[in-house]
């Protein structure tokens, strides 16, 4: 099962390993390796207000019932296309769904596939 983790840690926490990391990669020394599977939040409110109800919808919906197109999503969710169109944006830029382009007749259809069957949730203390 492939799991995308949302991770919740203060800024200036981040702050200390950007700096770290920077500092390593100036002066030509290796950096631990970080998932490529984890989306960074400085807040909890932050993390909630990115994972809306309907963008979760929206990730379910795709890897459950596998819509041909972002029409055909929007349908099945019964919303308006514009506002799916841009949920799938905020999700795809964040690397929690690709779209891909696939042809139909003489056209190319934009297909929305999930990269993850679970969300975990960690939160530093």
């Amino acid at each position: 099962m492939t799991t995308v983790t949302f991770s919740i840690k203060p800024l200036n926490e981040v702050a200390d390993d950007f700096a770290r990391t920077f500092d390593a990669v100036r002066t030509g020394r290796r950096t631990a390796k970080k998932a490529h599977d984890e989306v960074g939040f400085t807040s909890i409110e932050a993390a909630r207000n990115f994972m809306t109800r309907e963008r979760l919808a929206l990730m379910h919906t795709i890897r459950t019932r596998h819509p041909g197109s972002l029409y055909e999503l929007a349908k099945m969710v019964s919303r308006d296309f514009k506002n799916v169109q841009e949920d799938i944006r905020i999700l795809e830029r964040h690397g929690l769904v690709r779209i891909a382009r696939e042809p139909r007749g003489k056209r190319k259809v934009k297909v929305p596939q999930v990269l993850f069957e679970e969300i975990a949730l960690r939160i530093a203390i």
